[in-house]
């Protein structure tokens, strides 16, 4: 190995999975006696023959997660000059996926760091639901993308998990008449705020279901008729006092709900 002492991990993109591979590689060696420098956004043919002339001072090879066609062409005819070896990480693998799928690779370099901030945004967004569900903390009023409002069983969670999903940050609050809204709900932007409704009898069958299966007696006062006509008239109270937006969630499943969720997100960001 002593004839071997730098491994140049070479990206058009940050280059983390080439010096990855090239740690991995020298981890199996005496990877004391193994430099490897790492050369990203490489984004011109003049960059190739400057890093490979620089290169060639030295006794090294050459690793490379480049996905554009004229690089990769240009390193191989540079490197091939000063006879140094050169290894393609992504270039076998893309081939072989083009020729499984016969479709046509996007040749993009950084897309895997696109996909990972979006996974990163969804991550951030179900914490986020999971944090202010319920009115837990009422703080995250104010940081939210929506609130939901509405009574026991129109579906708050649910929808708040499946817009987290969409990016979305949603926190929501319970609506009981015996419980006054936190102060913070009022000084959410109104059409930052979604009341959430239902037809009385359809919720007096979902609470009694509820209660069956929790092996309560379906007629307890949460699935009476007259306390949840109640609670209704005092949440619709609540809406027309907030001046927010009105989705009926009966008989709607939760990605139809929560697509006229998003309909309304996306005209306010307009």
């Amino acid at each position: 190995m002593a004839s071997l002492s730098i491994i140049y991990a070479l990206s058009d993109s940050i280059g983390e999975t080439a010096e990855m591979v090239a740690r991995a590689t020298a981890s199996q060696f005496d990877s004391n006696e193994i430099d490897i420098i790492r050369i990203p956004y490489i984004n011109s043919i003049d960059q190739i023959a400057e890093t490979v002339t620089e290169a060639a001072k030295h006794t090294c090879i050459i690793c490379h997660t480049l996905v554009s066609p004229h690089l990769r062409e240009a390193l191989l005819e540079y490197a091939s000059k000063h006879n140094i070896v050169t290894v393609d990480i992504m270039g076998p693998m893309i081939k072989a996926v083009q020729k499984l799928s016969s479709k046509e690779p996007k040749l993009k370099p950084g897309l895997i760091h696109k996909l990972d901030q979006e996974y990163f945004k969804r991550v951030e967004a179900v914490e986020f639901a999971v944090k202010y569900d319920d009115g837990k903390n009422p703080w995250g009023l104010l940081k939210a993308d929506i609130v939901l409002i509405g009574v026991s069983r129109t579906s708050k969670t649910p929808l708040s998990m499946y817009l987290a999903h969409k990016k979305l940050k949603v926190a929501n609050v319970p609506l009981v008449p015996e419980v006054p809204p936190p102060e913070e709900l009022f000084s959410v932007p109104p059409e930052k705020i979604v009341g959430l409704v239902i037809d009385q009898f359809k919720l007096n069958e979902i609470r009694a279901e509820r209660l069956k299966t929790l092996g309560l007696a379906p007629n307890a006062s949460y699935a009476n008729l007259d306390r949840i006509t109640e609670e209704m008239e005092y949440a619709k109270k609540i809406i027309r006092k907030l001046g927010c937006q009105v989705v009926d969630v009966s008989n709607k499943a939760i990605e139809e709900t929560a697509n006229k969720i998003l309909e309304i997100s996306s005209k306010n960001r307009k």
